[in-house]
C-alpha cells in the first residue's frame, strides 16, 4: 500500500511539474520584432535581449532584419511583424494615406542620425565644404538617412545635381560594399560598419552626421494601433524592459556593454563594438525619455519637406500614442 501510495505521489508530482511547466511556457509572449538592420546603433535592444531584461518581464522576441524602413512597414502592415523599428518618417507617409488602422510609434529609441560619414582618406581637417563636387553615397531616396544628409549638405551650400553628387540609388545594405568595390569617394555608414571599415583600413570617419543634422525622431518602435489596443500589457513590458536597458548603458563602460552585446555581432571585435559604443555616446545618439516631442517632430518634418518628400505636416497625435513610454519613464526614473 506504501509503494502504491509512492508511486501515486510521484506520478501527481511529474504530472504537477509537467503542468507548471506548460503553464510557465504559455505564459511567456512571443513579440515579432523587425528591425530596419541590424547595428549598433540599437544598442539598447540588444541589452534588453542579452541582459535578460524582456525575459524578466515574461517577452521573448523573435528578432529579423528588415534591411529598410519601407520593408519593415510592409512587414507590419502585413501581420508579419508586431513591432517595428524603423525610422519614423515610414509612418509619416502611411498615416498620410489615410489608413483606418494606421501603425503608431509608441516608444523613441534614438534621437539623431547614427551615421558617420566615411572618406577614401585621412582628412582630420574634414569641413563639410570638402565635399564640393564629389560623390557621395547617401542611402535609398525617401529614407531618413539619405533625407538627413541632403539636409546637412544643403545647409553648407552643396546642392545634389549642381555642386555635390549624392547617389540614392543603392540599397541601404548595400552601401558599404558599394563603397568597398570602388563606387564614391565617400559614404555614410552606421556603426559597427563604421569603425569596421576604419579599422580595416577600408574608410575613415570624417564626420557624424547626427552631430550636425541636430535632434530629430530619428528611429523608433512602431505598432499598428490594433495590436497597441489589443496587446497593452505585453507593449508596458516591451517599454519597460527598454527603459532598464537604457538606464543599464547610460552608467555601465563602453567595454562592459559591448563585451554584453557581443553575440550580436559574433564576427566584430569587442574592441570595435566598444568604440562604436564610444561614437554613439559621444553624439548623444540615444535617448533618456523614449516619449517623441512635437518638436523633434517637426524637426524631422522639416528635414523631409527640403528633400521634397512631404508636402504637408502631421500632428503627433496622429502619428503617435506616448501613454506607453511616459509611464514606463514614470515607472523606472521616478
Amino acid at each position: 500500500m506504501k509503494k502504491i501510495f509512492k508511486s501515486i505521489i510521484l506520478v501527481t508530482a511529474i504530472l504537477l511539474s509537467t503542468v507548471c511547466c506548460s503553464q510557465k511556457k504559455d505564459d511567456v509572449v512571443t513579440v515579432r520584432l523587425n528591425e530596419v538592420t541590424h547595428s549598433v546603433f540599437y544598442a539598447p535592444l540588444y541589452i534588453a535581449i542579452e541582459k535578460d531584461f524582456f525575459k524578466d518581464e515574461g517577452l521573448e522576441i523573435e528578432l529579423t532584419n528588415g534591411g529598410g524602413a519601407d520593408k519593415v512597414m510592409t512587414s507590419l502592415l502585413s501581420g508579419g511583424a508586431d513591432i517595428g523599428l524603423m525610422g519614423v518618417e515610414a509612418t509619416i507617409y502611411v498615416v498620410n494615406e489615410g489608413k483606418k488602422d494606421s501603425p503608431k510609434v509608441f516608444a523613441q529609441l534614438t534621437k539623431r542620425d547614427g551615421s558617420f560619414l566615411v572618406s577614401r582618406k585621412e582628412e582630420p581637417d574634414f569641413k563639410w565644404e570638402n565635399l564640393e563636387g564629389k560623390t557621395i553615397i547617401a542611402g535609398r531616396t525617401g529614407g531618413v538617412p539619405a533625407m538627413t544628409f541632403e539636409y546637412v549638405v544643403n545647409k553648407h551650400g552643396l546642392i545634389n545635381g549642381k555642386n555635390v553628387t549624392l547617389n540614392n540609388d543603392i540599397a541601404f545594405n548595400m552601401m558599404g560594399p558599394s563603397f568597398e568595390s570602388g563606387v564614391g569617394d565617400y559614404t555614410t555608414l552606421f556603426e559597427p560598419t563604421a569603425s569596421d571599415y576604419q579599422s580595416a583600413g577600408k574608410g575613415f570617419i570624417v564626420a557624424s552626421v547626427g552631430e550636425e543634422s541636430g535632434e530629430i525622431p530619428y528611429t523608433a518602435f512602431t505598432a499598428m494601433d490594433s495590436y497597441l489596443s489589443k496587446n497593452e500589457t505585453t507593449v508596458k513590458k516591451f517599454v519597460r524592459a527598454m527603459y532598464k536597458a537604457i538606464k543599464y548603458l547610460s552608467t555601465a563602460n563602453e567595454t562592459e556593454v559591448a563585451e554584453k552585446i557581443k553575440d550580436q555581432f559574433p564576427s566584430t571585435p569587442v574592441t570595435s563594438l566598444a568604440n562604436a559604443i564610444r561614437n554613439y555616446k559621444k553624439i548623444d545618439a540615444w535617448t533618456t525619455d523614449m516619449t517623441m516631442s512635437e518638436k523633434a517632430l517637426d524637426n524631422l518634418q522639416n528635414v523631409m519637406i527640403n528633400a521634397g518628400e512631404l508636402k504637408e505636416k502631421v500632428t503627433l497625435d496622429k502619428i503617435a500614442e506616448s501613454k506607453f513610454s511616459r509611464d514606463g519613464y514614470k515607472e523606472i526614473y521616478e
